[in-house]
């Protein structure tokens, strides 16, 4: 089992490019947060994250409180919480609003000129939109912003590659340009959440770090592959060929919670997507996630949601 690829389908995530961007310095302006440029780019999405691609040139980036980042060609900086950010050619510079330099719409990739009559910088900018209202492991100790080497990577090459074959593509308007430039972006987040996985502190903690992790990342493995099985600890542990404490301490120590307590919340997850797709009745959903009455996956639901699970299907969650 693929467990990063499994979140991402369970979170429903999707992408799409908005910015095509031609930059000279000296230009600087602030993306506003990803909740409030949600409403234009992807209304009704309860989470965005927006990365920005460096084709040509260098640029700052910097959250507020945090130190500032620099990119050069080939590098990705990420805002995977959608904090607002300033991004420029230096950040000394006053900081526009966005929608001076353009106003985002979905798809809108003619490539747009902005700043004065320096060094050029070539910027391609992109949303991801994901549940908001579900754990998410993926973003679980995540920095609030941070860059990833693209181009260093094997992937990268052809990734870019699409990239500006989707900005071209797009700008001759051909029937299904919108979808291919979608795909391309959701392919650039996943690539470069496994930039980040690949570069972290070894005793960085967190879901991602237990991805890393030979035990705690087949553990994850085997409860992503059957999530309604009977699970133990002990079954787990012997499983992987270790001991239960081994597994136990070290899924806690880098996850943040026990194996069954990740299960338990995993499963809610999983209910709460069929509930919005509506499949089957809540007897069935209760049995594909592990339970063997209903009344007992109502109360688990409850405890994690807040409401019962017909409520949160009749109120459209």
């Amino acid at each position: 089992m693929d467990v990063l690829s499994d979140v991402l389908r369970t979170i429903r995530l999707e992408g799409a490019l908005f910015l095509n961007g031609d930059m000279y310095a000296p230009w600087c302006f602030k993306v506003p947060r990803g909740v409030d440029i949600a409403q234009v780019l992807r209304p009704g999405a309860q989470r965005l994250a927006i990365c920005h691609l460096v084709l040509q040139g260098e640029c700052w980036a910097q959250v507020e409180g945090e130190a500032p980042v620099r990119a050069h060609a080939g590098d990705v900086i990420v805002a995977p919480h959608g904090d607002s950010h300033v991004l420029g050619s230096g950040l000394q510079h006053a900081a526009v609003d966005m929608s001076h330099v353009v106003s985002p719409r979905a798809p809108e990739l003619a490539r747009v000129r902005y700043g004065g009559q320096g060094e050029r910088t070539l910027l391609v900018c992109s949303w991801f939109a994901y549940e908001g209202d579900a754990p998410n492991p993926v973003m679980a100790n995540i920095p609030r912003l941070f860059t990833t080497p693209l181009r260093s990577r094997p992937a990268g090459p052809w990734i870019e590659q699409s990239v500006n074959f989707v900005l071209g593509d797009a700008a001759s308007h051909t029937p299904g340009s919108e979808m291919l430039a979608a795909k391309v972006a959701e392919v650039l987040f996943t690539e470069v959440l496994r930039g980040y996985i690949e570069s972290m502190p070894a005793n960085n903690p967190g879901w991602l770090a237990g991805l890393r992790d030979p035990h705690v990342s087949r553990c994850l493995a085997l409860m992503h592959a059957e999530p309604a099985r009977n699970w133990t600890v002990d079954a787990l542990a012997q499983e992987i060929h270790t001991s239960r404490s081994v597994l136990a301490d070290r899924f806690t120590e880098l996850v943040g919670a026990p194996p069954m307590h990740y299960l338990a919340r995993w499963r809610m997850v999983l209910a709460a997507g069929m509930l919005r797709k509506d499949q089957g009745n809540l007897a069935r959903i209760a049995e594909g996630v592990g339970y063997e009455s209903e009344a007992a996956f109502n109360r688990a639901f409850k405890r994690e949601y807040g409401v019962s699970p017909g409520a949160w299907r009749h109120n459209g969650a």
